[in-house]
């Protein structure tokens, strides 16, 4: 397979929303699902995220307990997975934390589009880009590049474009979901899947692997790809 093993995680409230209308990162998972998902990171070769998560968001993406860092650094890896940004136009803050937090590799699969002025500006600051020159970032070609700079596990923590794009083009192997007891509402809030959509006939089929219900009201349901 010229591409990692790849997993969608998302958290994502009854109604299907995975923020509010705002846009603003709004928080779903629990303190248990926090700590699932970080193991899930830990596990990790890389964590993806797509343009608007990146721009809007500018996540950490990093492994927040010191015991599964440490756990990394003992099997020999980094402390944390690399870091994988997808977006047209990388107009991303030299100084955020995706950038700057943490002790990890990043890397971002950017168009012609990103000024060659700002290409040199996040290079001078360690951050590996990987440039097309189209009009989006070629999907495949990007999962072929992550297989061969050795990601073999990866972890894609949205947006709703990138995941439906992903899986809309069979880049993706399993889908975890936890759902929380809230509902959001708003016919502009994001949800698990976005982008154009496809018609009933080439809907995307997911096989039920596990379903967990937890005390704190939430249901993790873990599906395989078809």
């Amino acid at each position: 397979m010229n591409r990692p093993y790849t997993f969608i995680n998302v958290a994502m409230t009854a109604d299907g929303k995975i923020d509010t209308a705002e846009r603003k990162g709004a928080a779903i998972s629990s303190k248990q699902d926090k700590e699932r998902v970080d193991q899930l990171r830990a596990g990790a070769d890389a964590i993806l995220v797509g343009g608007k998560t990146l721009l809007e968001e500018l996540p950490k993406l990093t492994v927040r307990s010191e015991a599964l860092r440490e756990g990394r650094i003992q099997q020999g890896r980094s402390p944390n997975p690399i870091k994988v940004g997808v977006v047209t136009v990388a107009d991303i803050p030299i100084d955020s934390d995706f950038v700057k937090v943490g002790n990890a590799r990043v890397v971002i699969f950017t168009t012609s589009r990103t000024s060659k002025t700002q290409v040199e500006r996040l290079r001078t600051h360690g951050v590996e880009i990987f440039t097309e020159d189209a009009a989006r970032v070629d999907l495949v070609k990007m999962m072929a590049t992550l297989k061969q700079v050795g990601v073999e596990r990866l972890v894609v923590e949205g947006g709703g474009t990138i995941n439906f794009e992903l899986m809309r083009l069979g880049l993706v192997d399993e889908l975890m979901v936890y759902i929380a007891p809230l509902v959001f509402g708003g016919i502009n809030a994001p949800t698990l899947a976005d982008g154009l959509g496809v018609p009933r006939d080439m809907a995307i089929e997911l096989k039920l692997m596990d379903v967990e219900k937890w005390e704190d009201g939430g249901v993790v349901l873990k599906y395989k790809i078809r």
